[in-house]
């Protein structure tokens, strides 16, 4: 299994950083190849602007327009490049961040907004009354898996279902199933440590043996099951879930999941 670990946070000794450091000697340990995209040491610049398409980018700046011209042509820039290509090479990948302001740090966002472009990761396949392009379990992407490992300062009674911070599943759903199913990508069940500013070095044992058996059945762990665009479950061209596939009482979300 080829991994490519995409890790965001400033801090190497941070427990997302001890995460990271386990699951690279873990992975190696069990013969898999790793590579690690660590956007604070990197200095990833988390920003779009015509700077990254080239001379030719348009004024004014049409980002989708300009990100697919540039990638057709081969103009994005080296650093983008770089990243698409480890993505292409990967069979998984994993996402090492902390849930801060219910998302994902600005600078993972900003890898996403960059490396994520027109004609790469959206934009792709037929669209026409029958399709509306190649997304949402088909893609660039499809045939790879991704896992979100994520620390949340908060007790996990603070996003269950009732929780004043909203169920865990629904504050993940735009990343898991808006920016990774998306373009193709499967998204296994997340990893997900609560309490993490209070987790003390006890604690912490227990949680590297949990993580090292999430990593160790990466290969045989069930995905989530996300509906696909293309295949029955909505209308074309509306996209509307139609009527009579949810089950009962499912409602937001969780209508756009199998089962």
């Amino acid at each position: 299994m080829k991994t490519l670990i995409v890790y965001a946070h400033p801090e190497p000794k941070s427990l997302n950083g001890s995460l990271k450091d386990l699951a690279v000697s873990t992975l190696l340990n069990a013969g898999h190849e790793v590579q690690v995209s660590d956007l604070y040491a990197m200095n990833w610049k988390a920003v779009v602007d015509a700077a990254d398409y080239g001379p030719e980018a348009s004024r004014p700046l049409k980002v989708a327009l300009d990100s697919g011209r540039a990638f057709d042509s081969g103009m994005l820039t080296a650093d983008v490049l770089d990243e698409q290509a480890k993505l292409l090479w990967a069979d998984t990948i994993i996402f090492q961040f902390p849930l801060w302001w219910y998302t994902m740090p600005a600078i993972l966002k900003g890898w996403v907004d960059r490396v994520f472009t027109y004609r790469f990761a959206y934009g792709v396949g037929e669209h026409s009354d029958t399709k509306y392009g190649e997304r949402f379990g088909e893609g660039t992407l499809a045939g790879r898996r991704a896992l979100l490992s994520v620390t949340v300062g908060g007790p996990e009674s603070h996003y269950g279902a009732r929780g004043i911070n909203g169920p865990i599943d629904d504050l993940l759903f735009p990343i898991q199933h808006g920016i990774l199913y998306y373009p193709g990508i499967e998204v296994l069940p997340p990893f997900v440590l609560y309490g993490a500013d209070r987790m003390t070095g006890e604690d912490y044992a227990d949680v590297a043996k949990a993580w090292e058996q999430r990593l160790l059945t990466l290969e045989s762990t069930e995905p989530i099951a996300f509906r696909r665009q293309n295949f029955g479950d909505y209308e074309i061209p509306s996209l509307h879930l139609k009527e009579g596939r949810e089950p009962a009482g499912r409602t937001g979300f969780g209508l756009h999941v199998r089962g």
